[in-house]
Parts: C-alpha cells; structure tokens; sequence
C-alpha cells in the first residue's frame, strides 16, 4: 500500500491482511460449555427417568433397545453427514443424543449405589481433565493416534461380544480397563485435533464447537461407564 506524505513523497508500507482465525481460548470455552450442556442434559434425564418412575414402564415398553439404536443412528449421522448439514442440524443431533444417552443411562440408577456414581464422575472429570490438559499443550500432530485407537477399539468391542457368551468375569475386567486406556488416548487425540484443525471451520464456527462437544462428550461418557463398571459398589452387593 502507497501513502504519500507531502514532505517526503511516497512512502511504501506492507499491506497487513487480516486473517480470520478463531480465538483458541474463546473457541475452548465454548466447546466445552456446550459439552457441559450435553452432560448436563444426560444428567437431568436419566435422574428424571429413575426418580419419577417411568423407567420401568420404559423399559417394558421397549423403549431402551429403541433408544441404544437410536443413538447409534444419531452418532452415525452426525458422523458422516456432519460436513454437509447445517450447524442448526448438527446442534440438534448433539443434543437429541445427549438426551437419547440419558435415557438409557436411568438404569445406571438401578444398578449402582448413589454414592458411586457421584465417585465415578468425580474420577472421571479428573481423569478427563489432565488428559484434555495433554491434549491442548501437544504440538504434535497425533492423527496417526487415531487410527491405533480405532482399531484397539474394535477390537475390545468383538472381544466383548465374544464373552458375553463365554462369561469371564477376569475378562470384563481387563476389557475395561484397556478400554479407560483406549478412552483416555482418545481425549488426548481428540483436544490436539481441536487445536490443530480449529481454523478449517472458518466461516462455521459453531459447528466446529458442537463438533469439539461431541468429541469430548464420547469421551467422558465412556471413560466414566468403565470407571463405574470397575468401581462402582452395585445394590445388590
């Protein structure tokens, strides 16, 4: 750019363009507090669905197998569809699979002792905590972490599957605890792919939050089912 000065004629000045990036600390805080929103609705629901009774008449009624196929439904839509639907869209799935989420988690209630699953979500936000915490300060590009983590994933859900007929009981065990691993890997991953590929999104902003809040929110979910699986102290015990 050219500015002219009457005294000292033309003076040349580098143009400066404005680069639209978005804020790393603002987009953070409302990745999470949508995340927040999302475990919080899980919450209410679940807690809801338990305490007024309605989860017996809910299950009778068929209604939690609907809801497990629900959300694999919700997950796989938001998954593949994610880049082509708009952020109204994207929002609603995220929190229809929250909810969905909270329906089915009401059993957990039935299972578990009050004082347990406090603990278990207590011990997951701490462990979800230092592994976001990892994930932020990474400069490295981990996507070739992911790829690793699906695969063992995979591979602990078939092994599963397989003992649901066999009944190890040593097994479960140990199924859960590769899965915290596997899970705790996934936030890492899932926070250093935050931050690299934030300004991809430029120009849909909130749909790069609701997509960070899915990620993590999967996350969390996951670690604290294990953890209460592992920890949790059950009724009938």
């Amino acid at each position: 750019m050219i500015e002219f000065d009457e005294e000292k004629g033309p003076i040349y000045q580098e143009e400066v363009h404005q680069t639209n990036v978005i804020d790393t600390n603002s987009a953070l805080t409302k990745v999470f507090f949508r995340m927040f929103l999302g475990l919080l609705a899980t919450a209410i629901v679940a807690s809801y669905t338990y305490y007024s009774g309605l989860l017996e008449d809910f299950v009778a009624r068929g209604g939690y197998i609907f809801c497990l196929i629900a959300e694999v439904v919700v997950a796989l839509v938001f998954s593949f569809g994610f880049r082509k639907l708009s952020a109204g869209v994207v929002t609603a799935l995220f929190y229809g699979y929250s909810i969905l989420t909270g329906l089915t988690f009401s059993s957990i209630f039935v299972v578990f002792e009050l004082q347990s699953i406090a603990y278990a979500f207590l011990g997951t936000a701490a462990i979800f905590g230092i592994m976001a915490l990892i994930g932020k300060n990474t400069k490295a590009d981990l996507t070739k972490m992911g790829t690793i983590l699906f695969v063992s994933l995979a591979v602990c859900l078939v092994v599963s599957l397989i003992n649901i007929f066999l009944g190890n009981t040593m097994l479960d065990l140990g199924i859960d605890i590769v899965i915290i691993l596997i899970f705790m890997g996934f936030t890492v991953y899932d926070m250093n792919k935050i931050m690299l590929y934030k300004d991809s999104f430029m120009g849909d902003a909130e749909k790069f939050y609701v997509y960070g809040a899915m990620e993590l929110y999967l996350d969390f979910i996951n670690l604290f089912i294990r953890l209460l699986s592992i920890f949790g102290k059950r009724r009938n015990d």
